[in-house]
């Protein structure tokens, strides 16, 4: 039995298998365990096997790309018009494997060990800044219910704040308020241990790791977001062009365009909404410095600004970036100032 393509439903115990040859008749479809599964995949010949790219679909793909299979992970919102009445595991799978057979399909690329270790450190380190937020929101809310505000901005005005109001002894806190108040103060500095610990492990990836280095020339870019970068796509050889690469970040126009007439609208906010912020933060850091530096850069800046809002001309500095970096890394070149 030939087996010429291969969709597999992809879930934590139980996965399921549809299978067709040469002359797209289904010769297999069947649900399995993870020990079958990997028992399935040892017997049968080298063959294209595609899934949805969702968790674990990497780890799968290293696995069948051990053994000699062509894995292909499609993005869920490519495999949806493929799915037929009444969604079920055997319908997903078919699905899966009817959309693999498209000749323009897009696929994601198959992520290393590597980048999965450090995208699992930035995803770590995110839920810690949340956490932190959370925590001085908190912090604030209590203290102004006893008339205490805090004025300052940040982290920092908070945690030198807390300390003085702990051994001030004629704000009139009562005891109690104040134990409650220092554990709060303990678990902020537990919460600011954790973080820099994370961000000590995505500094050392960059001196590890040369295109983290390069990056890092480029203006508005520092090692979290060069890291987060190059831990999400690699190389970026995966996208054909830079507008593919800022397209997949969600920082190109929504099109509405029919007969001819076209239409752009506002960004569309696809792709990795984490990389994105990064590198709008980053463009919004350096817009003063921009703005300064003479050279094509800044008569550019200054051009859009007559034209448009700050916030719209520092998501055309970021978009301008994500397309910097993708010629940095696909060509392995070094930031020139002198360019655009």
């Amino acid at each position: 039995m030939k087996i010429k393509r291969i969709g597999i439903d992809l879930a934590k115990k139980v996965f399921q298998i549809h299978a067709v040859n040469e002359q797209e008749e289904v010769v297999i479809r069947k649900s399995v365990n993870r020990s079958q599964l990997k028992k399935l995949l040892h017997n049968i010949e080298p063959t294209t096997i595609a899934m949805e790219a969702c968790g674990t679909s990497h780890y799968w793909a290293r696995e069948m790309m051990a053994l000699g299979h062509n894995a292909k992970l499609i993005p869920p919102q490519f495999v949806k018009p493929y799915v037929k009445r009444h969604k079920n595991d055997s319908v997903d799978a078919e699905a899966i494997c009817e959309a693999a057979s498209r000749p323009n399909m897009r696929y994601v690329t198959v992520k290393t060990v590597d980048q999965q270790v450090m995208q699992s450190i930035h995803r770590v380190r995110s839920r810690i800044v949340r956490s932190r937020t959370a925590l001085i929101n908190e912090i604030r809310g209590v203290l102004a219910e006893f008339g205490i505000v805090i004025d300052d901005l940040g982290v920092s005005a908070v945690r030198r704040k807390i300390p003085e109001l702990l051994e001030d002894g004629d704000n009139q806190l009562p005891f109690v308020f104040r134990e409650l108040l220092s554990e709060l103060y303990e678990e902020l500095l537990s919460t600011d241990k954790r973080l820099e610990s994370m961000t000590k492990k995505i500094v050392q990836h960059g001196v590890v790791d040369e295109r983290v280095k390069r990056l890092q020339d480029l203006p508005g870019v520092g090692p979290i977001t060069a890291s987060a970068i190059v831990s999400s796509i690699g190389d970026g050889k995966q996208f054909k062009k830079s507008r593919d690469f800022s397209a997949w970040l969600g920082m190109v126009p929504n099109q509405h365009s029919s007969g001819g007439k076209n239409c752009l609208g506002s960004i569309s906010k696809r792709g990795d909404s984490y990389l994105r912020t990064l590198l709008i933060h980053g463009a919004r850091s350096c817009m003063k410095v921009v703005e300064r530096q003479p050279g094509r850069k800044s008569d550019w800046l200054k051009k859009l600004m007559g034209r448009r809002n700050k916030n719209i001309a520092t998501v055309a500095l970021a978009n301008k970036h994500a397309r910097i970096i993708w010629a940095m890394l696909t060509r392995n070149e070094h930031y020139c100032a002198g360019t655009m």
